[in-house]
């Protein structure tokens, strides 16, 4: 990996199966340092392996620790995750805030360490004073737990989203390309004269603003060469039909 990832922590986690998918979606978005507090079914854990599927590099590189203190020894800035409000006087940023100043300060050599609690009760207090940050992501505050995976999830996510250049909108028009101005126009000038003929635009005051219609349908539509083509020849086809007289067959 081009950069070097933050340090997961998992305290006391229950259930291998969490550990598993946590891993998991971990791996899902480029993180790879995963750290383990005391996990209540010891370790190594069968059933996080069984859960990490394709991730199980994860688990094999996770070190155990007897604390947190322990877990986040080397860390020079440590994020905790948690939804309930502690009455401590902490910073609180979101998960998107979190992950760009993560990269950041990652990027200028710094150890980070984000923490996430048990599955029942989240982190202790004594977990959330060792932070430097909480990072608290905004859900229903109705029901605002979320699962150890979902939550380490969430955060990956924001994680590769920080420096992710995907395109938010692409329009694949295959091989033929986007058609141009001048081929949609032809293939609407030459419906437009068929559909005159059928009478179609009726009654004539309105003919002029359904004509506008007809063509804001069509240009309002990133239409390919291909797709020129078949409106061209379906076109043709209706109006050869018609001209003999008879109704157009699909079949």
């Amino acid at each position: 990996m081009s950069q070097k990832t933050p340090l997961i922590v998992l305290v006391e986690p229950q259930m291998g199966e969490n550990i598993g998918a946590a891993a998991r979606g971990m791996l899902n978005f480029g993180l790879d340092r995963m750290r383990i507090v005391n996990p209540r079914d010891g370790w190594p854990n069968e059933r996080a392996v069984a859960m990490a599927a394709g991730a199980a590099q994860v688990i094999d590189n996770a070190t155990i620790h007897a604390t947190t203190r322990e877990a986040v020894v080397d860390a020079q800035h440590i994020y905790a995750t948690t939804a309930r409000p502690r009455g401590m006087t902490k910073r609180v940023v979101t998960p998107r805030f979190a992950a760009q100043e993560i990269r950041e300060k990652m990027a200028a050599g710094e150890e980070v360490a984000i923490l996430f609690g048990r599955e029942r009760s989240g982190l202790e207090n004594d977990d959330i004073i060792l932070s430097n940050t909480i990072i608290t992501a905004p859900v229903n505050p109705g029901f605002a737990s979320l699962n150890l995976a979902q939550c380490v999830l969430l955060i990956g996510y924001e994680w590769l989203q920080a420096a992710d250049e995907t395109p938010p909108s692409v329009y694949n028009p295959g091989k033929s390309g986007i058609a141009t101005h001048q081929s949609v126009d032809r293939v609407l000038d030459f419906m437009e004269a068929e559909l005159r003929e059928t009478g179609f635009f009726w009654p004539d005051e309105k003919a002029a603003s359904m004509v506008e219609a007809l063509r804001n349908l069509y240009h309002r539509a990133p239409l390919t060469e291909a797709d020129t083509r078949i409106l061209w020849g379906a076109t043709r086809a209706l109006a050869g039909k018609r001209n003999q007289g008879g109704n157009f067959d699909a079949s």
